[in-house]
């Protein structure tokens, strides 16, 4: 009895939905404010000859609440029913503040709506949220509907929880092909999502594959990023044991002394055939840029992304020494479930780059006919609107991915839930898969352990368990502060 009691006022605080709508309201408060400022500034290649300088700023961005524009020009608020009805989406506009500056002078300062966004029911931006269930019934609604999925063109839609391997994160597992051992790892930072390979080919030299740089030897990169002696990458590696397999890589590479041999020896092997000081500034750039972009892009960084590397390779030489156990993909310790929060974000960062394109290709077009424009007037906003609906109505998402945007199964209330707590493998259905599909220990209290279908879908879609949250927007520099505090030591 007591169970039922802990269980009645769980779900009296908290709604199976909870995690999608909690990934949602945090896209809306600052995940499109990330992707503005990872956009914030775009200037124009043709300009006036009269004028040095031309910039467009992009600032703050907002959502207002869900509402429609009549056949008259009027607009009001909308309710989810009268969008099914109607046959029309259920969305809010997107109002984002824009300057334009001409030789660093400020010319026009605007707020203009450049797209409308799909609200999600009962999220904090929909007219549903703050109702009571009276008000509920009045407004045609199930006041026990709890939200979750959004109304594409009268349709209900429910982006689904897609299950992907945690990125940032160095792995050391089996080559599905080679049977060979591999390191692995998905540097993420923002629009920048780059895998990394590292390897041991048969003549025992270690290697990196990373964005352009293909099969370049570990050793060269450390020490171009600044680890130039052989003494400080014995130490960096490894304090006592694992020297010989080092030692090795070293001895091959002795003629590479210094830094800048090591990035032009790159610059050679990569294929960048200009001058000199051309070919080194680029590689330089390639590094800071496209080598493991989540520790940081900026020049300062580049010891400390050498110092990540060693920690890569130690452990890399203890998987393959066996005094570590490989790393098991299928636990979900590494495994992170993306939210329809995170998936729109990729949505939109996407398409607010090519928004930004558009709106400079309209400006130089106005340009190469003489004439200054607004940026007010050139601005598209059925753009972005018609990309992010095509999207969310076919289920064709960024990356090539489909199915992510489903019509949502109403056949009945426990169907429906079933639907909106579904989370999906990216892996291919029509192959085997074993391990992926078996069931994991660690499945337990986090997944449904019986809930998944017969057929080719089996083990690959999972629903989430009755009584699963899930931890969301975990600040970086919150959980290393309480790491230092237990007495956890930075490495420079």
């Amino acid at each position: 009895m007591d169970k039922l009691t802990l269980v009645k006022s769980y779900f009296e605080e908290k709604k199976f939905v909870d995690s999608s709508i909690h990934s949602f309201n945090h896209l809306l408060e600052k995940g499109l404010q990330e992707v503005v400022e990872e956009n914030k500034e775009a200037e124009p290649t043709i300009i006036p000859h009269n004028i040095e300088k031309f910039k467009i700023r992009f600032g703050r961005i907002t959502v207002g609440k869900p509402e429609i524009t009549e056949a008259d020009g009027s607009k009001r608020a909308i309710y989810p029913t009268e969008a099914r009805l109607r046959k029309i989406s259920y969305s809010a506009p997107i109002y984002l503040e824009i300057s334009t500056y001409i030789n660093d002078i400020q010319r026009e300062n605007f707020v203009a709506e450049v797209g409308k966004m799909p609200i999600m029911l009962k999220s904090k931006f929909c007219h549903l949220q703050t109702l009571s269930r009276d008000e509920l019934v009045k407004k045609g609604e199930d006041p026990s509907d709890p939200g979750g999925y959004f109304i594409i063109n009268g349709i209900e839609k429910v982006v689904v929880n897609v299950e992907d391997l945690a990125s940032n994160n160095f792995m050391v597992t089996e080559g599905s092909t080679t049977g060979e051992l591999q390191g692995r790892v998905f540097a993420s930072r923002g629009s920048y999502k780059i895998p990394h390979t590292m390897e041991r080919k048969k003549d025992g030299i270690y290697y990196l594959t990373f964005a352009r740089v293909k099969n370049m030897p570990v050793i060269i990169i450390l020490k171009a990023l600044g680890l130039a002696r052989d003494e400080d990458i014995m130490r960096s590696v490894s304090e006592e044991k694992n020297h010989e397999e080092i030692l090795l890589n070293l001895f091959e590479f002795v003629d590479v002394k210094t830094q800048e041999d090591a990035i032009d020896y790159i610059a050679k092997r990569v294929g960048i055939a200009q001058a000199r000081e051309i070919r080194m500034e680029r590689t330089k750039e390639v590094l800071d840029k496209y080598l493991l972009p989540n520790v940081g892009m900026e020049t300062s960084l580049r010891l400390l992304k050498a110092k990540n590397l060693c920690k890569m390779l130690k452990k890399y030489i203890m998987v393959t020494s066996k005094s570590v156990a490989e790393d098991d993909k299928d636990h979900y310790k590494n495994k992170r479930i993306r939210l329809s929060g995170d998936l729109l974000l990729d949505l939109f960062r996407v398409n607010f780059k090519i928004l930004v394109g558009d709106i400079l290709y309209n400006f130089q077009r106005i340009i190469k006919r003489g004439k200054l424009p607004s940026i007010r007037v050139i601005i598209r906003e059925k753009l972005l609107t018609s990309r992010i609906y095509s999207a969310m109505a076919t289920g064709e998402w960024v990356g090539g991915r489909q199915g992510i945007s489903q019509r949502m199964d109403r056949p009945n209330y426990l169907a429906m839930i079933s639907h909106l707590q579904r989370v999906v493998s990216p892996l291919s259905t029509s192959q085997e898969n074993f391990e992926a599909r078996a069931l994991h220990c660690t499945h337990l209290g986090r997944l449904c352990p019986i809930e998944t279908p017969e057929g080719t879908n089996i083990g690959l879609r999972k629903n989430l368990a009755m009584l699963c949250s899930i931890s969301q927007h975990v600040e970086e520099h919150d959980v290393l502060d309480k790491l230092k505090t237990a007495g956890l030591q930075e490495v420079m």
